[in-house]
């Protein structure tokens, strides 16, 4: 059989390849013909397939196949049916649909990024979010950059590169992707000084590691683990106490940058940005695309003085957001001049605030509309579960939540999972107790019909 692949060059001269040509370039449709005969030989070798492998419309149809899949973008929409609110591996948080036609407009058009409409001269690209940062934080000066871990880097290299900056043991963390924090503060040029216990740091450690050397004292919020028991910490109101004695700023990452009191929602929830900056503190650094539900940013609010050094610094350049990031995370901005407005259109704290009688309700309506659909040999049951919040974020809590559990006849968890994902539009769940679920907090309504689609696909 092995000696029956036909050569390339036959292939393409067979009629069913031939008009092919009609829609790609030669040099396409060949490394498309050579893959599939690379597939094919493997297969033949593994005992996986026979001679119908080798026939003209067999090839031919894998070869459209090939092409097509060549084709399709890399970056694609996902059904996020994993119940992880803010996924990091599916895009963390979905946009406002508010910012679509803001996002279109900006994009495909020119725009006034860094032109002052007013006076007619060039401007800044930060002031369209600034005033609005410092609106809602209570901050005297904001500044935006590419992620977190950019603005921690810039204000460190800012405001510490040759001296110590102090920090406890415990908050040393280690963020996604195997970035630590104190990697990010050798690149910066910073001094680490470490104080305190893994477990327990007191003010009295902070005072005591204040040299002549120390530029600055640090805090890093925690989010993505949490330290229980025996344990202590240095609030950001003594950290600042401290600050003012040495005459030291005193900088805060916290992380996953919240506006809205979740605690009251969820039961548990994070500080606040503006907390923070009641507090006193300096400098304080947090994403723009976790709890705050916006795109992809570091955000850097503060006091005037020490951000117009970051804002001076030439690391800015290298790390600063494009038009789209502005344009989105100014659209998710607005909606939080209404706290009632951005609990119910932001998707991310929608997803996060949903009640579990709200989901089962939900769960039980669309199980009568996707029962009448999918196939006799498809099974679907309602299912209690619980979701996560996701990006590092209150790791601790669990929501409880309803999930839609997919059984086929004859077809094991692993490989229905293999199936969905596998999509044109991929829909991506999770596997429990040999049971494939979708989580019904993290499908939105517009990913309804997809998901109807998908579903109605299996058993066929």
């Amino acid at each position: 059989m092995l000696k029956n692949i036909p050569k390339v060059d036959k292939v393409l001269e067979w009629p069913a390849v031939k008009v092919l040509l009609g829609d790609y370039p030669r040099p396409v449709l060949v490394k498309a013909v050579r893959a599939v005969l690379a597939a094919v030989r493997g297969e033949l070798m593994a005992g996986e397939a026979g001679h119908e492998a080798l026939t003209e419309s067999g090839v031919a149809e894998r070869v459209r196949r090939e092409l097509a899949a060549a084709g399709a973008f890399s970056l694609k929409r996902v059904v996020n049916g994993t119940g992880v609110v803010i996924h990091t591996n599916l895009g963390r948080s979905p946009l406002p649909e508010t910012v679509r036609q803001t996002l279109l407009d900006v994009a495909f058009g020119y725009s006034n990024l860094e032109f002052d409409l007013e006076r007619g001269e060039r401007g800044s690209r930060y002031s369209h979010v600034e005033r609005l940062l410092c609106e809602l934080t209570g901050a005297e000066a904001a500044l935006v950059v590419n992620n977190n871990a950019a603005a921690v880097l810039l204000a460190l290299s800012a405001l510490a590169a040759g001296r110590e900056a102090v920090v406890s043991r415990g908050e040393l963390v280690e963020i996604g992707g195997s970035f630590r924090i104190p990697d990010v503060m050798r690149q910066s040029g910073a001094i680490l000084r470490e104080v305190g216990a893994t477990n327990r740091t007191h003010p009295r450690d902070y005072r005591n590691a204040v040299t002549p050397e120390t530029g600055l004292l640090l805090k890093v919020h925690t989010s993505n683990f949490a330290l229980v028991g025996f344990t202590s910490e240095v609030t950001a109101h003594e950290l600042v106490d401290i600050g003012r004695e040495f005459s030291l700023p005193v900088m805060a990452d916290v992380g996953s940058g919240n506006l809205v009191d979740l605690a009251r929602i969820l039961g548990g929830g994070e500080p606040t940005v503006q907390e923070f900056v009641r507090a006193g503190v300096d400098v304080v650094t947090f994403s723009g695309d976790k709890l705050l539900g916006g795109p992809q940013a570091g955000i850097i609010v503060g006091r005037k003085n020490w951000l117009e050094l970051m804002k001076k610094h030439p690391l800015l350049r290298a790390v600063r957001i494009d038009k789209l990031t502005l344009a989105a995370l100014e659209g998710t901005l607005r909606l939080y001049r209404d706290e009632r407005q951005a609990l119910a259109e932001i998707p991310t704290l929608r997803m996060l605030a949903a009640t579990a009688p709200e989901l089962a309700a939900r769960g039980r309506k669309l199980l009568r509309r996707l029962r009448r659909a999918v196939p006799a040999t498809v099974s679907l049951t309602l299912v209690d579960g619980t979701s996560q919040v996701g990006g590092g974020a209150l790791p601790l809590l669990e929501l409880p939540t309803s999930l839609i559990s997919v059984e086929v006849a004859g077809v094991s968890a692993q490989k229905l999972e293999v199936m969905l994902r596998r999509r044109d539009v991929p829909v991506v769940g999770r596997i429990w107790k040999e049971r494939f679920l979708l989580d019904l907090r993290t499908i939105m309504d517009d990913d309804l019909p997809l998901l109807l689609s998908a579903l109605s696909s299996l058993g066929k």
